[in-house]
């Protein structure tokens, strides 16, 4: 049979003159694909690089600096997914990938709060230098002290205009409501032990801090109801069960997210639904354990 061609919808045109100029471009450092050093980076990876480094030139125009004058910019997982077109652990991986080449930093703030990247300079013979001994490069703690969290949040751009941003004055009421976010953020770090879940579960720090991140979401909300696993629940029902949660549970949620083989269409509905119904299946599971151990010891005995 011959061999079908593609379907064409429309003819494009040719570029004329300057027209290619009007045109915005991400631009991917040639030095990326013809420095040795980074010939193992994935394409993806330096695609990526080029984008973070295009965002940060609309950061360096906003004044978003830390104290030693350094360019920092925001971009979440879901950014890097929506820009281009991968699920989420791609869009972690290929983050982890920059970090490992030494291309960007990244530095948390607390949570519920988005990484600050710092897009690193790999050009310049420091650079050269930190790559080959990345354990020597000291930069110390970030403190942002021009801008609060809560204007950083007002300051985002549309993801295909880099040219525009938002300015617009923070209401009271954000702030009050940037306030109990600060509070309920303590609160989760300390009594699901944050810490010591990452020593634990090192491989799942991005869905830890995801799941904190919804805790916090959901719980600061000013909604009266609040929907878990195909059903409305009151508000202040899932708050309470929310803030009994502790490292034992989030520990089971990520042991059934892993064991799950099914494609999950809706992971924010998924995790609320395993957060919520945590306490009580995990009992329920563990008593099963121990009634089949039992069960099977005095087989044998």
């Amino acid at each position: 049979m011959p061999e079908k061609k593609p379907t064409r919808t429309a003819d494009l045109d040719y570029f004329y003159g300057q027209s290619s100029e009007l045109f915005s471009f991400y631009r991917i450092p040639k030095l990326l694909f013809q420095d040795s050093r980074f010939q193992p980076l994935s394409t993806d990876a330096k695609t990526l690089y080029g984008i973070l480094l295009d965002r940060m030139s609309l950061s360096a125009r906003n004044g978003w600096l830390d104290k030693a004058g350094r360019v920092f910019i925001i971009y979440t997982v879901q950014e890097v997914q929506d820009s281009l077109g991968c699920a989420d652990k791609k869009a972690t991986k290929l983050l982890r990938e920059l970090e490992e080449y030494g291309l960007i930093e990244r530095k948390r703030r607390g949570l519920g709060k988005p990484d600050l990247i710092y897009v690193k300079n790999f050009s310049s013979e420091s650079s050269k230098l930190r790559f080959l001994n990345r354990d020597n490069d000291d930069s110390g703690v970030v403190q942002n002290t021009l801008q609060d969290p809560a204007k950083l949040r007002c300051n985002k751009t549309e993801r295909n205009n880099t040219e525009i941003s938002d300015t617009d004055p923070i209401s009271s009421d954000e702030n009050d409501w940037m306030s109990k976010r600060t509070q309920l953020e303590e609160y989760f770090s300390q009594s699901l032990e944050v810490d010591l879940l990452l020593q634990l579960c090192p491989d799942d720090e991005d869905t830890i801090y995801q799941i904190v991140d919804l805790l916090v979401d959901t719980c600061a909300t000013n909604r009266k109801m609040l929907r878990i696993a195909g059903d409305d629940k009151p508000a202040e029902v899932v708050r309470s069960r929310f803030m009994k949660l502790n490292a034992d549970h989030i520990q089971f949620v990520l042991k059934c997210l892993a064991e799950n083989s099914s494609p999950i269409r809706n992971m924010k509905q998924y995790l609320l639904a395993s957060l919520y119904n945590a306490p009580t299946t995990m009992q329920l599971v563990y008593q099963n354990r121990t009634n089949h151990d039992f069960a099977h010891g005095s087989t044998r005995g």
